[in-house]
């Protein structure tokens, strides 16, 4: 039986992992936390690595498929007003990573701060965008992204900033456990304009994508200079299904599942996709979702 002496109130067993992710399926975890303080967060890293516990973080649940039964690990829940906050300190926002992207773009656009509106309709949290350095193919936020706060393996902050912070096409240099806060250094504009702009892509972006959030799922990254879409669509794959798990009509990149199917479904569909896409045209997906 694992210890968290002093850390009770934040600390559950066998949670239900179903309700925190887009496609509402999965297991339990093992162990589940919710800390509501920084200090909370450190000593209970600090706890799991002396006992040998792995730890997973659950952000918005917009990548994550639950695959097991039994997720055999601490997964932590950064939802509390200590990880979602933003303020802003002249042309600069401060985020915390557990706050919604959507947020920070409000923020930044009522403030009347431009940079960040080409990632408008991207599901997810601040700490998930920086760590896949989200965005479009002309614009991404690491190109606004000035210093990260972080929390290593080892429960110890830092601050990653300078050349010790890279971002490249979906992905960056932030593999620490944590990422803890995003300082975004933008450009000062009429709040009208910035607003503008922002429901301007948002309506972009949207269009892109399937109508509801819930039951849906974003399978890979584009490659390249090349949509995940357009490769599903080449390799005749429009439409497949497995069980109740299939493709969206119009935006095949998303798996739906539907009533009555299961885990098992989409993960199936999942592999498909990824080896007859390989075979039909020698390009290996990289995976959006994350498989627990």
């Amino acid at each position: 039986m694992a210890e968290f002496s002093g850390l009770e109130h934040i600390v559950r067993e066998n949670e239900p992992l179903a309700p925190y992710g887009w496609l509402r399926t999965g297991g339990v975890a093992r162990y589940f936390a919710e800390p509501t303080t920084e200090d909370e967060l450190v000593s209970l890293i600090v706890l799991c690595k002396a006992q040998g516990i792995s730890v997973k973080l659950l952000g918005g649940g917009s990548n994550i498929l639950v695959a097991s039964d039994i997720v055999d690990a601490m997964v932590i829940h950064l939802s509390s007003a200590a990880f979602t906050e933003i303020h802003v300190d002249g042309n600069c926002v401060v985020a915390k990573g557990g706050a919604k992207l959507v947020q920070l773009l409000s923020t930044a656009a009522r403030e009347g701060l431009s940079g960040l509106e080409s990632l408008a309709g991207i599901p997810g949290t601040v700490a998930g965008a920086l760590k896949t350095n989200a965005g479009t193919h002309n614009d991404d936020i690491g190109q606004w992204t000035r210093a990260v706060k972080v929390l290593t393996r080892d429960g110890e902050v830092a601050v990653r900033e300078g050349d010790q912070l890279r971002f490249a096409y979906r992905e960056s240099s932030l593999n620490e456990l944590v990422i803890l806060e995003g300082v975004f250094e933008l450009k000062a504009m009429d709040s009208v304009e910035v607003t503008k702009r922002t429901q301007t892509q948002w309506i972009l972006c949207k269009g892109q994508q399937p109508r509801g959030a819930a039951g849906t799922i974003c399978m890979f990254r584009d490659h390249g200079g090349v949509t995940a879409k357009s490769l599903i669509e080449s390799a005749g794959l429009k439409g497949a299904a497995m069980g109740a798990a299939s493709l969206n009509d119009a935006c095949p990149n998303y798996l739906e599942l539907n009533e009555g199917g299961s885990v098992e479904n989409a993960v199936a569909l999942l592999n498909h996709v990824q080896a007859e896409v390989e075979a039909q045209s020698g390009v290996a997906l990289v995976r959006q979702v994350e498989i627990w």
